[in-house]
């Protein structure tokens, strides 16, 4: 069967787990994942999204999990797995621990490709929620920001150690900070005092130099931060590098080298370059954005694959959120989904 909105969550039905998926009836419209086929998440999280998707794909699918965050993967993986007390049978179910820039060579080296694709770009309720992780300066936790907390610098190396110049370009570039140099300027002066170690100083720092907008609801610390995650996780460099591995699978297919729905090699000796694409010709992709620094090169790239004649857009000019989901979930205010479908069919 097909997925209906219908058959799907009110955008105000909070799951258990405390997160709601963002527009996840939208979602489940353009991708529309039918019997037997396959589904990747490429940023799986709590597993909201691939939940519904697994209603479309039914026990003879496949569902596709990655992500950087290894507790978030485990907990979706566990709520896709058939279980013999509460669901004896459902799709098979492959997860990828990792950041998305490395899904495509993933999967092709596995031998698995998609029907569907899915990218939120946005991160789980819990990850904000928890103190500790450092994503939210409303409490005071250890100011680390990483989404794979197995690898990389943390906010704080980055904070206590980067040049100023550095701070600087970070706090522009990603933030879209105006007083950009005051707050680069402000952190080096504060540390020379002694390290900054939890969010709660940190944004004490930066509101001292940043004043609050007059009749604005934004913390002064807000771009700042923002501008230091995706620093901390490359966010924008991962993001040009799965937009890549999309462009160049609807290239292969454009060049005639696999027919479509052809089957990816059945061993990983025969992987690598001569594999299928990732993406089966025809497949749906949506990749859902929440600030301009995100949404601008996926609607360039979207845009010239469909000028090129590699794909067909099913979202033109973006989807946004409802009004009703806005009041109901304040994180799907500035959320913004693109989608296409590669040719074939």
């Amino acid at each position: 069967m097909i997925v209906t909105p219908d058959a799907l969550p009110s955008p105000s039905t909070s799951e258990p787990i405390g997160h709601v998926p963002v527009l996840l009836r939208e979602i489940m419209a353009v991708l529309a994942p039918s019997q037997g086929e396959t589904y990747a998440d490429a940023t799986a999280g709590r597993g909201g999204h691939a939940t519904a998707a697994a209603l479309g794909v039914g026990p003879t699918g496949t569902i596709v999990l990655n992500d950087a965050d290894a507790t978030n993967l485990a907990f979706a993986k566990a709520r896709l797995t058939p279980s013999a007390a509460s669901r004896p049978v459902g799709p098979a179910v492959h997860d990828f621990h990792g950041n998305f820039a490395l899904l495509p060579r993933k999967m092709e080296a596995a031998s698995v490709s998609t029907h569907m694709l899915l990218a939120d770009l946005g991160f789980a309720s819990n990850q904000i929620d928890r103190a500790e992780r450092g994503f939210s300066f409303s409490r005071s936790g250890t100011l680390d920001m990483r989404f794979d907390t197995t690898r990389g610098l943390t906010a704080a190396d980055l904070v206590n150690q980067a040049p100023e110049r550095e701070l600087a370009r970070i706090f522009r570039e990603y933030g879209e900070e105006p007083a950009a140099s005051r707050v680069a300027r402000a952190i080096v002066q504060a540390r020379a005092a002694g390290p900054i170690r939890t969010t709660d100083e940190l944004a004490d720092v930066i509101r001292a130099v940043v004043p609050r907008a007059p009749d604005s609801g934004i913390d002064p610390a807000t771009r700042a931060f923002q501008g230091l995650r995706i620093a901390v996780n490359d966010e924008l460099g991962s993001l040009d590098a799965l937009l890549a591995g999309i462009r160049s699978a609807a290239e292969r297919h454009a060049a005639g080298r696999f027919s479509p729905g052809a089957e990816a090699p059945r061993t990983a000796a025969a992987a690598g370059r001569s594999a299928a694409p990732w993406l089966y010709a025809g497949a749906r992709v949506a990749i859902l954005t929440f600030h301009s620094l995100e949404d601008r090169p996926v609607k360039t790239l979207f845009a010239d694959m469909c000028k090129r004649g590699l794909a067909t857009d099913l979202a033109p000019g973006g989807i946004t959120a409802s009004d009703d989901e806005k009041q109901a979930n304040p994180r799907a205010r500035s959320a913004r989904l693109r989608a296409i479908r590669l040719i074939g069919s």
